[in-house]
């Protein structure tokens, strides 16, 4: 009876010990790294479709020219709280929004 109990914290540590998932399988990645387009340049036509799909600031091609003034005033929208407190549309804001949307779940 001993030796059963001498087992018993043995058996405990086993079983909530966190198993450990196979070494040839890579976590997924986040949502919003999975569509950004590897070559997408900040300002860059590929960029600005990325943030667009991102926020929803086009609706069925129908809203403001992507990087006009009024694309961007609609991005710092959609951001909130979050959005970048550096000029609309300066490549210091274009960082900021292009860093918070990778690091972002999508909306």
């Amino acid at each position: 009876m001993r030796r059963y109990l001498a087992m018993l914290p043995l058996a405990l540590l086993a079983a909530c010990s966190p198993s450990s998932p196979p070494p040839d399988q890579k976590p997924p990645k986040p949502q919003a790294e999975q569509s950004v387009p590897d070559n997408a340049a900040l300002g860059s036509a590929e960029w600005y479709a990325w943030v667009d799909e991102r926020l929803h600031i086009t609706d069925d091609g129908h809203g403001p020219d992507r990087g006009s003034a009024e694309w961007n005033r609609a991005v710092q929208h959609k951001l909130g709280q979050e959005a970048p407190q550096s000029p609309i549309g300066s490549p210091q804001w274009q960082q900021a929004v292009d860093a918070l949307l990778r690091t972002r779940p999508a909306m």
